[in-house]
C-alpha cells in the first residue's frame, strides 16, 4: 500500500476502523429494513415494481449482502470480497433505480447510493487496516503480507512512492 498522506500509520488504521464501522452500520440498517420491516418477500415485490431484473434473486441478494456484509465490514473480515459485493449491489441500484437528474436521496436520487458504493470500493481496494479480522485470517498465508508494508518518502526528482522491501 502506498502512503499518500501525512497521517501516521496508527491514525490511518484508526480512521479505517471508524470508516468500516460507519459504513457497516449503514449497510446493516438497510439490510435489516429489507429483512425485518419490509420482509424479503415485500422487498422482492418492491423490486419487481421498480423494474429490477430478477427480483426473486436481487431482493434476497441485496438484503443479505447488506445485512451480513455490513457486519463483516465492521469486523474487517473478507473485506475485499465484501466491498466488491456491496459495491456491485449499489451500482445495480444506482443504474436501475437511482439514476435520476437530481442527486438528493429524498427525491429518489443517487447521492447516498454513490457514496456508499465509493466507500465499499475504497475498502475493497485499500483493505481493512491492521485492526481487522482479515489481518489475523490471512497473516502468513501464501501471497499475504505478514508485515505492514512500509513506504519510502517521495523522491525529489519524480515524487513517486516506492515500497520498501
Amino acid at each position: 500500500m502506498y502512503a499518500t498522506t501525512g497521517f501516521p500509520t496508527i491514525a490511518r488504521d484508526i480512521i479505517t476502523v471508524l470508516a468500516r464501522i460507519a459504513l457497516g452500520v449503514i449497510f446493516i440498517a438497510h439490510g435489516w429494513q429489507k429483512f425485518n420491516e419490509w420482509t424479503v418477500s415485500g422487498t422482492t415485490q418492491s423490486f419487481a415494481q421498480m423494474g429490477v431484473p430478477l427480483p426473486d434473486i436481487a431482493a434476497p441478494f441485496a438484503t443479505f449482502v447488506e445485512l451480513i456484509g455490513g457486519a463483516l465490514l465492521i469486523l474487517g473480515a473478507l473485506t475485499p470480497l465484501v466491498g466488491i459485493l456491496l459495491a456491485a449491489n449499489l451500482i445495480g441500484a444506482l443504474v436501475i433505480v437511482h439514476l435520476v437528474p437530481v442527486p438528493f436521496v429524498d427525491q429518489g436520487g443517487w447521492e447516498l447510493v454513490a457514496a456508499l458504493a465509493a466507500g465499499a470500493l475504497l475498502l475493497a481496494a485499500m483493505g481493512p487496516g491492521r485492526f481487522s479480522v482479515d489481518r489475523f485470517l490471512f497473516k502468513g498465508k501464501k501471497g499475504a503480507k505478514s508485515k505492514a508494508q512500509k513506504v519510502d518518502a517521495p523522491k525529489a526528482s519524480g515524487g513517486e512512492f516506492t515500497p520498501a522491501n
